[in-house]
């Protein structure tokens, strides 16, 4: 089964990569080819957030039951969200340097996505400065909970409240898709595609932590 599974996210973003470069798409004002980065970007983004989401889920179940696994998965799903997030912002920079010249701006998206990452990055300062296995895990939980708080903040709220260079969303204010159907198809593949990778990445690290744990 996981196999299977390995081969078809595999497969799946194979295919994304091969029609995120190739599959010719429609001219879109202020980013033309530059577009393709929406199939990376948008997706790893999208991900950070579903990873930090069910960071606060586990950390709630785990201040409820005080089961270690089900802190290994808050923390095993907290290190996959910091990654898709850092990923996030590097291919934001990237476009960034593409379409304003540099690679950092300051924009609005990029400092809330800046102030995200040092938010999480607490998290594991966090866990790294308690030795107690059990204090750790209570602690991490609580500001786990907490941090996920400023996400939809960060996230959604922030860059559409204050002045932006960063092109606007995907689906405008009027509800009008900014891409035609073929592209629109291999961005949700890619959403998809990612979204399956995380849960690839998340069962071999909740793995590799469950092994650390019989260890000590």
């Amino acid at each position: 089964m996981r196999l299977a599974f390995q081969i078809l996210v595999f497969v799946l973003i194979s295919s994304v990569l091969v029609a995120g470069f190739s599959v010719p798409i429609p001219f879109i004002p202020a980013l033309g080819e530059k577009a393709r980065i929406l199939y990376f970007h948008v997706p790893t983004a999208w991900v950070s957030v579903v990873a930090f989401f069910m960071s606060m889920l586990y950390s709630i179940k785990y201040l409820r039951s005080g089961d270690p696994v089900t802190d290994l998965k808050s923390f095993s799903a907290n290190s996959l969200g910091f990654l898709f997030c850092l990923l996030a912002t590097l291919t934001g920079a990237l476009w960034a340097k593409f379409s304003w010249g540099a690679f950092w701006n300051w924009d609005p998206r990029q400092t809330s996505i800046f102030i995200l990452l040092l938010i999480y990055g607490a998290y594991f300062s966090l866990r790294s400065a308690i030795n107690d296995e059990r204090k750790k895990a209570r602690l991490s939980s609580v500001y786990s909970i907490i941090a996920f708080v400023t996400v939809p903040f960060f996230v959604f709220v922030v860059p559409r409240i204050v002045e932006t260079l960063h092109p606007d969303p995907i689906v405008n204010t009027e509800g009008k898709l900014k891409m035609d159907s073929v592209m629109f198809v291999i961005f949700i593949v890619s959403l998809l595609s990612f979204t399956l990778l995380y849960f690839w990445m998340f069962d071999l690290k909740l793995r590799l932590e469950k092994l650390k744990l019989k260890e000590k």
